[in-house]
């Protein structure tokens, strides 16, 4: 069954998939002209996906609509990984339908909270939709910034990765991170495209920050899984962490988020002065 289709990002992405191909990279002659246009034309894309220039153009220009086995061809064409594809079928409108743009608060079950309490010396927080910051423990307080003095609306991890400049100083890999951000925003972003809050946090994002803007452009998408990141911490020192994060039963557009260092490692014991060092804080 088809979900919600949004056109305008589908032509979007396909056109900055497509730019970064090469005629070469699909095994087509390069006549090694200089070519007017960046990567593969339309043509290119039609003639490699079995289908007329007119239909591939109308997809471009969000004035038709894809089957799934075309979409199965462009994403094989494109080059597309897992992660790309799936998006590529969300926007599309190929999945299940029922996602509306008003969708009740999400509510973090109590028997979540009590885990983030049952964790005094590692940091973990939960991430609802849009990546909003929906409860935390006293560590990540520590580690990451003071959440409970953020207002709620700004409580949004994405939002303070860009805009906060605590956070904007402990990340070491900055820029890294803060693309990872992005592409797992985009991401949620085609799961919920009619989600009008997720609209307005891009939109204010773009408008306030050129980095976020530029990148938001480059149309990439990644699932938010887990990862390592680099800190430098005013208490803790630098920190190699790792993060995982766990998909909640009763909701899957919610995660918790925990991370961990080597044991015995400098990063470990930073941890536990953090722990020793932070006091409670009420959530």
């Amino acid at each position: 069954m088809s979900g919600d289709a949004h056109p305008g990002e589908l032509g979007e992405f396909l056109k900055a998939r497509r730019a970064e191909l090469s005629p070469r990279t699909v095994g087509l002659p390069d006549s090694g002209v200089k070519r007017r246009v960046k990567g593969l034309r339309r043509e290119e894309v039609a003639l490699l996906a079995s289908i007329s220039t007119d239909y591939y153009t109308r997809l471009e220009q969000g004035r038709r609509q894809a089957s799934a086995p075309v979409l199965d061809t462009l994403a094989r064409v494109l080059h597309l990984d897992d992660e790309e594809r799936a998006y590529l079928f969300e926007i599309a409108g190929r999945t299940v339908a029922g996602r509306s743009g008003r969708r009740p608060a999400q509510q973090v079950p109590p028997q979540l909270r009590r885990l983030l309490d049952e964790l005094p010396t590692t940091p973990a927080m939960v991430l609802g939709r849009r990546m909003d910051v929906l409860a935390w423990n006293p560590m990540a307080a520590a580690l990451l910034v003071d959440f409970s003095r953020i207002p709620e609306r700004y409580r949004n991890y994405p939002w303070l990765v860009f805009r906060d400049p605590v956070m904007k100083s402990i990340h070491v890999e900055w820029e890294q991170t803060a693309r990872a951000c992005v592409a797992m925003l985009r991401r949620e972003a085609g799961r919920h495209p009619q989600d009008q809050r997720m609209a307005q946090l891009v939109g204010e994002l773009s408008m306030l920050d050129d980095d976020f803007r530029r990148w938001w452009g480059d149309h990439r998408v990644a699932s938010h899984r887990g990862g390592s990141k680099v800190l430098r911490h005013p208490v803790a020192g630098d920190l190699t962490l790792d993060w995982e994060a766990l998909a909640c039963t009763d909701d899957p557009d919610m995660k918790l988020v925990v991370w961990t260092a080597e044991p015995g490692s400098p990063s470990h014991d930073g941890l536990r002065i953090l722990a020793s060092w932070q006091q409670p804080a009420a959530l």
